[in-house]
């Protein structure tokens, strides 16, 4: 599910975007690189040497696309944020029906978390490291959410008083079944567990 290397990034403090394909692909090394990093270290004890060495690039190239550690950080919360949405958004299909695209997109998310563990210790730093970020990493997933719920409403499918709450209650439901199924323990399959969502989404969102 690695983001392929001619696809656009999205923008970011700091971060100086790259113009060829080459360039691309390197920012993308020092993307992957740096989740590693800051997954296994945490972002204090995280190093850009330490980051440059896992993506197999000279300490200087660094500064070819980052000022400092901190802009790395911003702009790696921003990119996971951003590849989150892109897998749901893979997952949806015109003839699914409104309980059928929440049930995609939250399979999708499960499917990420369980290939990039390190989301859920990067994301919870930024509470700290950067909040800005934070917020908008999930700012922006409730309004994916919200957008899917409108359409389900317009469709007659869902019912038609749901608003930005419900969003984010559903967005904290997956969040901690990631968190569950996905970092603690991987026993059950996403199928399984998408099951489970959907049925609790059945009974509280569908119109009768």
């Amino acid at each position: 599910m690695s983001q392929p290397a001619d696809t656009a990034f999205p923008p970011f403090p700091g971060g100086k975007q790259p113009r060829t394909e080459r360039g691309r692909r390197s920012l993308r090394k020092l993307l992957d690189a740096a989740a590693l990093e800051f997954g296994e270290k945490g972002f204090h004890e995280a190093s850009i040497s330490g980051i440059t060495s896992r993506a197999g690039m000279a300490l200087g190239s660094f500064y070819t696309y980052f000022d400092s550690k901190d802009s790395l950080f911003r702009a790696l919360v921003s990119d996971l944020s951003a590849r989150v949405g892109t897998e749901a958004r893979e997952r949806l299909d015109p003839a699914q029906d409104a309980l059928g695209a929440e049930r995609a997109a939250f399979s999708a998310f499960l499917d990420f978390a369980r290939e990039h563990q390190e989301i859920y210790r990067i994301i919870d730093e930024a509470e700290f490291v950067d909040p800005a970020s934070f917020r908008q990493h999930y700012e922006s997933a409730a309004q994916r959410i919200n957008e899917r719920l409108k359409t389900g409403m317009k469709k007659g499918e869902f019912r038609p008083d749901l608003d930005e709450a419900h969003g984010w209650a559903i967005m904290g439901m997956n969040v901690f079944l990631g968190l569950k199924y996905a970092i603690w323990s991987e026993g059950r399959t996403t199928d399984d567990i998408a099951s489970v969502a959907q049925s609790i989404l059945k009974g509280g969102i569908v119109k009768p």
